[in-house]
């Protein structure tokens, strides 16, 4: 069994403390296949002066090099030949560039045992019949973005009996059909089974606002959920307090807080993180965090904000070993959540704004802006 495998059969999806070596282990494992299957992430190490084998132990996690998650936008890195790339996903590209990546069988099977343990962890498997409001993309076999991708995938953690898509397509291209959402759910308001939405935090919330406005109120199946991912993007100046959104989806919907749910991730870094009963996002034993300085790119203690650094052994299709992204954001010691959860948390605070560069949101949200 290789390292990666025992790290991703982990029984404990939280246990950060008990899989610290093995997680350095499967990393340098991860980090050494790239450099020797991937050109590219070969010259960039030893461009810096780093050999995979000196990671040691967790002290040395800060010493591997990351790629900015612009880099992936704009080179193509592959560590396994075409045959191998059994799925693709991409950013949106929306500015004409896109991080390209795939996976071989088993960073799937790695990535599915993960999504098992950790979505049965927060009670989100359920054997009930659903209906689904997905604030997104409708799937289509020519749109290869993640967030397509994980909308659907998110359709499977109930059964699914329908699902509405606030972006359909037609015409050759995807159009906003909010009548027809709203159609949807009074329909399946009326039926005797559960509704889970999915969306960004923006669109969902300029959705429930809409209902409010139509003077739109339906109380859901008491199994419903209001499930969202991805942050605010480049709707931070209309962001509101996590409160005043479940209240709101509580009012509209008739879904409390409790069964309100945020996830967290990137196309880089396909790690899914779930908020905590206390709305914090616990680091998983799949991945690693760091936050750097954002003029020095140094470590940075527990507590203190900066670049957000974050690390995995999952997929050997892309050197996504090590991957630095353009959020600020705080690492909370563990320990310090109400929930219990014995796993350091992250707090996202924003984007630390690049110049150039589009998230995976924004052409979604160049067609959805009309909900505001």
């Amino acid at each position: 069994m290789s390292l990666r495998a025992k790290l991703f059969g982990w029984r404990d999806p939280y246990d950060l403390a008990g899989t610290d070596a093995l997680f350095t282990a499967a990393l340098r494992e991860n980090a050494l296949f790239h450099y020797e299957n991937c050109p590219e992430y070969r010259a960039i190490l030893l461009r810096e002066g780093f050999s995979p084998g000196s990671l040691r132990v967790p002290a040395d996690l800060h010493r591997l090099p990351p790629l900015p998650t612009l880099y992936f936008k704009r080179h193509a890195l592959f560590s396994i030949p075409e045959r191998r790339r059994v799925l693709r996903s991409t950013s949106s590209g929306t500015t004409g560039q896109m991080s390209r990546i795939a996976w071989e069988w088993q960073d799937c099977l790695h990535a599915l045992r993960m999504v098992l343990r950790v979505t049965r962890r927060h009670g989100l498997l359920s054997p009930l019949p659903t209906n689904y409001l997905v604030l997104g993309y409708q799937p289509r076999r020519e749109n290869q973005t993640a967030i397509s991708k994980t909308a659907f995938g998110f359709t499977f953690f109930a059964p699914g009996l329908r699902r509405a898509y606030a972006l359909r397509w037609r015409d050759g291209g995807y159009a906003l059909d909010l009548p027809g959402l709203i159609e949807a759910l009074m329909r399946y308001s009326r039926q005797p089974f559960p509704v889970r939405t999915m969306g960004f935090p923006a669109y969902t919330f300029f959705f429930l606002r809409e209902l409010k406005r139509q003077g739109v109120r339906v109380r859901l199946h008491p199994a419903s959920r209001v499930c969202m991912g991805g942050g605010w993007k480049q709707f931070y100046a209309e962001k509101v307090e996590k409160a005043e959104l479940y209240a709101l989806a509580e009012e509209v919907l008739g879904v409390p807080e409790s069964r309100c749910h945020e996830f967290f991730g990137a196309v880089e870094h396909p790690i899914l993180y779930a908020d905590c009963r206390a709305h914090h996002f616990h680091i998983p034993v799949y991945a690693r965090v760091l936050v750097r300085d954002v003029k020095t790119l140094a470590p940075l203690p527990e507590g203190e904000a900066g670049l957000l650094n974050l690390l995995t052994p999952l997929v050997r299709g892309v050197p996504l070993t090590s991957v630095m992204t353009d959020d600020l954001a705080i690492l909370h010691p563990a320990g310090s959540c109400p929930c219990g959860c014995p796993s350091p948390w992250l707090e996202i605070l924003g984007r630390a704004g690049v110049q150039g560069v589009k998230t995976c949101a924004a052409g979604a949200a160049e067609l959805l802006g009309g909900a505001t």
